[in-house]
């Protein structure tokens, strides 16, 4: 059964590997047995996570690219596909910008939508082009809660989620097919920078965490098997899903 979840031989390419969400899946999928691929924003981004593997006996090299830009996600792509076969391909890197709806800054608009979606559907659009050829591969996309609400003062990052979970579907429509299987994890309310701001707002902070069944705001971590779970042989008859790790945030 351990051998369902063996990532063996597989190279992993991570986006937001540099802390957070994305660092602890790039951990994890090392862990597992993956060759890792940590790409960040700059060059030395995720330098940490990338001696972190290494130094606990994984592999992992890193990469860099301002997902904003299309040519650098182009590079991307291209940069880790020189490297050899990429098998798993997490979508993780994102940003978010507050401002209330009739104040919205269109250059955020387009920078939030420009890294949350466009590169995601980029990379993918690129290496799932060469999935297609082995017959195999594995896209995780990172959703959120606001794939399935609207939240407060984030319309540019609610739209973003609620398309990565419908591109997540339309890629699954088309590549099943091609063994290749695209799923999405929907984190819940997690410990990290992109949540800061609600972190400290008192009232917001207690109002969800009174909210979540588990009682708790969800660590990094908490993301590792589900991660490691959608990459895996374990996964390889789940398409097109979006799997919510929420501590029942979506049940209540």
């Amino acid at each position: 059964m351990a051998s369902l979840f063996s990532l063996a031989g597989q190279t992993a390419l991570v986006t937001g590997a540099s802390r957070g969400l994305g660092r602890a899946i790039a951990v994890a999928l090392a862990q597992a047995g993956a060759s890792v691929l940590c790409a960040s924003s700059s060059a030395s981004g995720s330098n940490d996570t990338v001696t972190a593997i290494n130094n606990a006996g994984g592999k992992a090299s890193a990469l860099a690219a301002d997902l904003s830009d299309e040519a650098a996600v182009e590079q991307l792509a291209e940069q880790a596909l020189a490297l050899g076969p990429v098998h798993i391909l997490v979508n993780c890197g994102g940003t978010i910008f507050r401002a209330p709806a009739h104040q919205f800054p269109m250059n955020e608009w387009h920078k939030v939508m420009a890294v949350n979606l466009d590169a995601a559907f980029l990379l993918s659009q690129r290496l799932g082009a060469e999935m297609i050829k082995r017959k195999q591969g594995k896209i995780i996309n990172i959703a959120s809660m606001l794939s399935y609400s609207g939240g407060i003062t984030v319309p540019a990052y609610t739209a973003s989620k609620h398309a990565i979970a419908g591109v997540t579907k339309a890629l699954a429509n088309e590549w099943a097919q091609h063994n290749i299987q695209v799923n999405a994890i929907a984190p819940g309310y997690f410990s990290t920078d992109n949540t800061a701001a609600l972190q400290a707002d008192t009232a917001r902070n207690a109002a969800i965490t009174a909210r979540i069944p588990a009682g708790r705001w969800g660590e990094p971590e908490d993301l590792a098997g589900a991660a490691v779970f959608l990459a895996s042989n374990a996964a390889n008859y789940v398409n097109g899903h979006v799997l919510a790790v929420d501590g029942g945030w979506l049940a209540r």
